[in-house]
């Protein structure tokens, strides 16, 4: 900081200073006088005074109301001008600063003050320091960047909007602020981008061994990064889920994390509809270590699963102490087979936990299942959340493909995805051969919404597409008139099917909702739905096919979704990430052509002195009130 004092509206303010020219003549005016008869000569003495303090030489000789004057005009002059002490940052016309508003800041130090209330604070002051002319637009990043206001020099309005900003318990999606501030550049003459966060970024491992953050983002402006200090020590939950143990049980599993600080210790609850259903178990982990813990959950009702974590001391995020696990009922996975597909019953025959329908006699018993594997592509009519559409083509498909009668070849496969995962499809003879229609390319299937898992020699051999909570996996031959029920790889696709369906019927592996936005949930078509959960009540309308999404869901807690005064449905939303629960701040972030190093000083803004000098202005025009009407020395009260 310049202690050495700038000047806003320096040749403005400076024309003031001519209004001192006509005050000091005015005091060089002689006074006239009349010519009077008196009758005594006893005040000759004061007459003489006069005359010597109206001479040119004399006039300003103990003249404090003159000086009381010129003080007040230099005084205002200077305000006009618009003084201030220049801070260490560099003024911009436009600027932007963006506040991370993600989980970690709301970690607290041993005194209890967050890093968003330091952020805010050290914002506060720079807008209340702004400069004529210059205007600041406040952009909150959270899971999302948003604008709080327009630029604008209006610092009550700015001052408002910081006072409103509030952490959401959700990670940082820092590339929405970059991208929103790129799309500034477009409209204002942005050269510079102030940043206030904790450096709570995904990082990768430098060649030193230290931790930067990597950001695939290209920079059209200045970046300054003023980093805060993490929080402290800290324990949290970053994982929470559960894996089918059998039709009656679930095995549920939990992962504690402590913070890179220091040593931590405490407790985990596990409390199942509402009931703790064993003792508190001990904790006590060294910093940046891990401990994870199992339990044994009942599958023949649905719970609802709540794990409490309780720290000893000082704990900085309390946000990440809680978890939450919706847990259906235990079942067997209902499967409609064709009876023309021997092969795959055979295989489903063998696997346990499966109720496969139609049974020898053709006859069916439900209405609906978790997975249909047909060779019919009628059967897509079958209701269902997983389709294994076998040697025929889905009807948005036919204009693009037909299959005909010769050798086709498998040319390249994804082997990562999940029903090709560990099939080996090299080699594989198939008699049936898929060709496109003259001028279809791989963009064409993309634009239906299909996916490409397998390529052979003419066509596209097995696609998958999804639709809201629909999977459809087709494969364009068949497989009967193929070589791929010999090998070892059909039993594990027809497995990886299954376990594909029952992750999709929640049935398998369920994970506990993060927060954000709540996933999509199937309602009644066209119909009102109240949101409740912690701070958060709004009204949405489920579309057409009863599917409502877009839920918020921005703080840790339980959500219910009312229709009336009814509760259609219950959910938990939890933190469970462990870059947030880490508090580790980076002081380096790695763009594609440039690093960002991040300031951990505090940034010194401009100081205006202009409110000072006029508050100086004010008291001397009291003085100079207060002297021209006191009374005279002498004079009778």
């Amino acid at each position: 900081m310049s202690w050495f004092p700038g000047f806003s509206t320096a040749a403005t303010g400076a024309l003031l200073f001519l209004a001192l020219i006509p005050l000091i003549i005015f005091y060089f005016l002689k006074l006239r006088r009349q010519r009077l008869e008196i009758a005594s000569l006893a005040l000759w003495q004061q007459v003489i005074s006069d005359q010597r303090v109206n001479s040119p030489f004399q006039k300003f000789k103990r003249n404090l109301l003159l000086l009381f004057q010129i003080l007040l005009l230099s005084l205002v002059a200077l305000a006009a001008m618009q003084p201030f002490i220049k801070g260490d940052a560099e003024n911009s016309q436009y600027l932007p600063i963006m506040i991370d508003t993600s989980a970690s800041m709301a970690a607290e130090d041993e005194s209890g003050v967050s890093r968003l209330e330091l952020a805010k604070e050290q914002v506060r002051e720079i807008i209340e320091g702004m400069l004529p002319g210059q205007q600041i637009t406040l952009v909150a990043v959270g899971s999302t960047a948003r604008r709080l206001t327009e630029f604008t020099d209006n610092k009550p309005l700015l001052l408002s909007a910081l006072d409103k900003v509030q952490v959401s318990d959700v990670p940082s999606r820092f590339e929405d602020g970059l991208q929103l501030a790129q799309a500034l550049t477009r409209t204002f003459k942005i050269d510079r981008v102030r940043l206030y966060s904790d450096g709570n970024l995904p990082t990768r491992t430098t060649p030193t061994g230290g931790e930067m953050a990597a950001v695939d983002f290209d920079l059209s402006y200045e970046l300054e990064f003023f980093r805060l200090e993490s929080g402290g020590r800290n324990m949290g939950i970053t994982a929470l889920n559960a894996r089918r143990a059998s039709v009656e049980e679930w095995d549920v599993f939990v992962r504690i994390e402590a913070g890179d600080a220091a040593p931590v210790s405490g407790q985990l609850e596990l409390w199942v509809n509402g009931q703790q259903i064993r003792e508190p178990e001990p904790l006590s982990l060294e910093a940046g270590s891990s401990q994870r813990l199992a339990f044994r959950v009942d599958a023949t009702q649905p719970s609802r699963v709540e794990t409490r974590l309780t720290v000893d001391g000082h704990d900085a995020l309390a946000s990440d102490n809680k978890a939450y696990l919706e847990l259906p009922v235990g079942r067997e996975l209902l499967v409609y087979c064709s009876k023309s597909l021997a092969t795959y019953r055979h295989a489903l025959s063998n696997m346990p936990g499966i109720l496969m329908e139609p049974d020898a006699e053709g006859a069916t018993s439900v209405d609906s299942y978790d997975l249909v594997i047909s060779d019919d592509a009628g059967d897509l009519n079958q209701e269902s959340a997983t389709y294994l559409l076998v040697g025929a083509v889905p009807p948005d498909l036919q204009p693009l493909v037909t299959v005909e009668t010769g050798l086709a070849d498998v040319v390249d496969w994804k082997r990562e995805a999940p029903l090709l995962r560990h099939v080996q499809l090299r080699d594989v003879q198939i008699a049936d051969l898929p060709r496109r229609a003259e001028g279809v390319e791989d963009g064409d299937f993309e634009e239906l919404g299909y996916e490409i898992l397998a390529f052979g020699n003419e066509s596209p051999l097995i696609v998958r597409k999804r639709d809201g909570p629909k999977l459809t996996y087709s494969l364009l031959f068949h497989t009967d008139r193929s070589t791929l029920p010999y090998r070892v790889g059909f039993p594990i696709l027809i497995q990886n099917a299954v376990n594909e369906a029952l992750q999709q019927a929640s049935l398998s592996e369920l994970r506990a909702l993060a927060t954000g936005v709540l996933p999509p949930q199937m309602l009644e078509p066209q119909t009102a739905y109240r949101i409740v959960g912690p701070g958060t009540s709004l009204q949405l309308t489920s579309a057409e096919d009863g599917l409502l999404d877009g839920i918020p869901a921005p703080i840790v807690g339980e959500y219910e979704i009312r229709s009336g005064n009814r509760t259609i449905r219950q959910l938990g939303v939890s933190l469970v990430n462990s870059t947030e629960t880490s508090l580790t701040g980076v002081d380096e972030i790695q763009f594609r052509e440039v690093k960002v190093t991040g300031e951990s000083e505090r940034v010194k803004s401009d100081k205006p002195l202009w409110g000072t000098l006029a508050f100086a202005a004010f008291v001397m025009l009291l003085l100079e009130w207060w002297y021209f009407q006191k009374r005279p020395s002498g004079m009778p009260s």
